[in-house]
């Protein structure tokens, strides 16, 4: 196995490139690699986008025009590991833009279907605090919201 790790596959159907495209938008240190096209005789109209390689906040993806017979669905989602609240605002904005959808606890779907969970790094380290009455009131307020706010979670934190 190479090493410099894994390359995740998204499964669309017939907006690999567009998505790409879109992706790398969204983050910094992003780039569209190579694209493939479908030839005579394959899966596809010969000519079309089959792969698209690209990189997204230096993870590598591919993503493939394999059909409709797959669906994206919660159960594989993408951390974005937020410093702050705008931050948090600037993703929540730009994936719920264009047919995405806000879901509870910072979690939003995008225009493709693609899960994401929008998550400032100081959450993380409030629930996984040993005064379990701190973390217990963060966590309350996290499923409570939408899009994290990260100033309320702090007051609840600390009982105000």
């Amino acid at each position: 196995m190479p090493a410099n790790g894994f390359t995740t596959c998204l499964w669309f159907d017939g907006q690999a490139e567009e998505a790409a495209h879109y992706y790398v938008s969204l983050f910094k240190n992003s780039s569209i690699g190579r694209i493939t096209r479908y030839t005579e005789g394959g899966m596809g109209r010969a000519g079309s986008v089959m792969t698209v390689d690209f990189t997204a906040n230096g993870q590598k993806f591919v993503a493939l025009n394999g059909g409709p017979e797959f669906k994206f669905n919660e159960a594989i989602s993408f951390q974005i590991l937020c410093e702050d609240q705008a931050e948090i605002d600037h993703y929540w904005t730009r994936l719920t833009e264009g047919g995405g959808e806000a879901g509870p606890c910072g979690w939003v779907k995008d225009r493709y279907g693609v899960s994401w969970q929008v998550v400032p790094t100081r959450l993380i380290d409030m629930a996984a605090d040993p005064d379990e009455e701190k973390a217990a009131r963060a966590t309350k307020a996290m499923l409570a919201m939408g899009k994290l706010d990260l100033d309320a979670l702090e007051k609840a934190y600390a009982g105000e």
